[in-house]
Formats: structure tokens, C-alpha cells, sequence
């Protein structure tokens, strides 16, 4: 009988190797489709294959808007994957025709040729993000619970860094962030992978494909790329830890983040592909927990044993959010999913990992400057 075959689009980031490792140790063949971006793999691509080489495992370079990259693989796929997307928030909100293009547009293509020739699909899984929530989901002692608006300039510029409540203005407190809450995009990313739902639910709905989105939260671990300045908090800090650089904290340092493994995003993955409960869901994968920017930076100085002094700047960029983690109850009851790495086992295997790379080049101060001469970083 003959393996089935997942089609891995952006599948040479290290959420795409690490889920080749588990669907190949699965029992199934694995083709990948990545334009291998100078951004993320550097100017000559370097991607560790360790683990994936063989003969049911296939790289294949190519562009998720140009048909002619995909339609072979396309075609004889059982099963899709689509991690393919730029994924710098902050980038975003100045490069905002590529980000669409290849976010929006690239999933338009795919979805296009899926519904103009003959296929075999069984099932589309979405990589989709928690970025579209905007804010997560609070609770209100008087209006109960909220989604709050994105925070406007003026309270960004004011230091009003929590968020209010929409409908009172009242102080809030920070509850896991159900699938259920209202989409409200602060940046020009968040909006695209909102658009890539919205494309996946609507066209594979109309064609009787079953689907599944997953809003993943902040993903770390091995492989995570070290040479780009615009996302990955984890591997910014650990670049300028390495280089005993300071390590300087946007807002008060007290804003949030839900990190989780990148083995569990695997997990979740596979889970969705094989289970015919999570057809039509969208569901979240985190760790299920916020840990503050400043607990994450003291965690790396410690795990790396460095000696980068931490700062708070006051500092603030538009379309950063300030808190969310994920509500994993729904997760957990569709797909059986629960997170297996804590934070404190992931940062060790992650800092043993990065100390065996070559040390990059700190880029933050350029990535920043980009910000600040357009306004979108005070």
C-alpha cells in the first residue's frame, strides 16, 4: 500500500521541519515547497535536513504565487499544509503589497487552481495566528467579558499601555483568549492571515473540502531562524546576549506572550490532519500560559549565562498588542491536543541549540531605525 503524501507549503522554516519529522515518522511522504527567503535562511539558504533525508522526503523551490511552482505537487498531494507566509508583524506595516501578495494573494492561487482542476486533497490545515484577535480577551468587573479595541496612538503616546475596557473605559483583567473572541487586527499581518482564514473557510466550505485553521501563539524552539530582525523575539535577545549586548524592552517590559514549543505546533498539526472531529474547527495552540517580555528576557540571560543588562524604554511600536494567550479547552476537546514542552525545558534545548550555530550579526538597530524614520516606531 502506498504512503500518502502531505504537501508542506513553507515547509523549510522550522515549523515545517519539525512537522516533516513527525508525519514522516508517522508513515507518510512529505514534498515541500519553499521560496527559501534570504530573510529567514539567509543570502546562501542553510536549513538543517537532519532527521527528514530520505527518499519519502522531497525540497522543492518555488513561489505559492506562481502556479507553475505548485501545481505538480499539488496534484499529487493527499493532504495539505499551508505554512507558507511572512510573519513580521512590525515589517508589515510598511511592507504592506509583498505581505499581502504573499500572504493573501499566495493562498488566493493555491485555493484558484484547487477549484479549477481535479485533485485529491482530503484535508487543508492553516497555519493561521493569534495576531488576528488584536488584544485578547479580558474580563470587565461591570460589562463582563471584552475584546478591546486595538490601543490608539494617543494612549500609546500617553504610556496608557493596558488596554480599557470598550464600553465603560474601566480598568481590565487579562483571561485566556477563546476561539470565539471578535477578530480585530492591529497590523498589517495580523489582517492578511485573517484574509487567509477567511479564503481557506469560504472556498474549501463551497467545495467540500475539509479544513482546519490553527491560530498559533508565539512559536519558538530549534531551527528558528537567527537572521531575522522582525520576528523572534527569543532569537533577537539571544543574538544580543551572545554579543553582551543590552537587552532593551519595548513598553513597561510587563507586555505578554504565550510561547509555545515548536514540537507542540507540530502536534497539533498532525492531530488535525488525522482527526475527522477537527474538520471545519478553528482552533487554538499555545502553551496556555502569558509570561511577560521581562520574564522571558531574565529566563535567556540565565539559560545562556550571559551578562546582558535589561532595560525598559518606554519605547512602543503600532500594531504591537499587549497581552494574549490562548483558551486550549476547545483544542483539547477536538483534537486531544495539550502542550508537552514547558517554558523552562523549551528555552534549554533552544539555547544549547542556538550556541551551536554561528553567531549572527545583531540587526535589531537597523530592523528599528526602519521603524522609526516612518513613524511607526516612538
Amino acid at each position: 500500500m502506498s504512503k500518502e503524501k502531505v504537501l508542506v507549503t513553507g515547509g523549510m522554516g522550522f515549523i515545517g521541519t519539525a512537522l516533516a519529522k513527525r508525519l514522516l515518522g508517522s508513515g507518510f511522504q512529505v514534498a515541500v515547497l519553499d521560496n527559501l527567503s534570504p530573510q529567514i535562511h539567509g543570502v546562501i539558504p542553510s536549513v538543517d535536513l537532519a532527521g527528514i533525508e530520505g527518499p519519502d522526503f522531497t525540497v522543492h523551490r518555488g513561489d505559492v504565487r506562481n502556479p507553475r511552482d505548485f501545481e505538480p505537487l499539488l496534484a499529487e498531494a493527499d493532504y495539505l499544509v499551508h505554512l507558507a507566509a511572512e510573519t513580521g508583524t512590525a515589517q508589515s506595516m510598511y511592507e504592506i503589497s509583498r505581505y499581502n501578495a504573499i500572504n493573501s494573494q499566495g493562498t488566493a492561487e493555491i485555493l484558484d487552481w484547487m477549484m479549477n482542476h481535479k485533485h485529491k486533497i482530503k484535508k487543508v490545515v492553516l497555519s493561521s495566528s493569534r495576531s488576528i484577535y488584536g488584544e485578547g480577551a479580558y474580563r470587565c468587573a461591570t460589562c463582563g467579558i471584552v475584546s478591546p479595541d486595538s490601543r490608539s496612538a494617543e494612549a500609546l503616546a500617553a504610556r496608557q499601555w493596558e488596554p480599557v475596557c470598550p464600553s465603560c473605559a474601566a480598568s481590565l483583567e487579562l483571561i485566556p483568549t477563546p476561539e470565539g473572541s471578535r477578530p480585530c487586527p492591529a497590523s498589517i499581518y495580523a489582517a492578511t492571515k485573517l484574509a487567509q482564514e477567511d479564503l481557506i473557510r469560504i472556498a474549501c466550505g463551497a467545495s467540500g473540502i475539509p479544513y482546519t485553521i490553527l491560530r498559533f501563539q508565539n512559536v519558538y524552539g530549534p531551527g528558528q531562524s537567527l537572521n531575522n530582525p522582525y520576528t523572534g523575539i527569543l532569537s533577537i535577545f539571544s543574538t544580543r546576549i551572545r554579543r553582551g549586548l543590552p537587552l532593551s524592552l519595548f513598553e513597561d517590559g510587563q507586555e505578554s506572550r504565550d510561547f509555545v514549543h515548536v514540537t507542540d505546533i507540530a502536534q497539533a498539526i498532525a492531530l488535525s490532519l488525522t482527526s475527522p472531529l477537527a474538520s471545519g474547527h478553528t482552533l487554538n495552540v499555545g502553551a496556555g500560559i502569558p509570561t511577560s517580555v521581562q520574564q522571558v528576557a531574565e529566563m535567556l540571560v540565565k539559560v545562556f549565562r550571559g551578562s546582558s543588562a535589561i532595560g525598559v524604554t518606554a519605547q512602543y511600536r503600532i500594531g504591537d498588542i499587549r497581552h494574549c494567550y490562548a483558551d486550549l479547552s476547545e483544542t483539547k476537546r477536538v483534537i486531544g491536543f495539550e502542550p508537552k514542552v514547558n517554558l523552562e525545558e523549551g528555552l534549554a534545548g533552544f539555547a544549547a541549540w542556538v550556541q551551536s550555530q554561528p553567531l549572527p550579526e545583531d540587526q535589531l538597530d537597523h530592523a528599528n531605525k526602519m521603524l522609526i524614520d516612518r513613524g511607526l516606531m516612538k
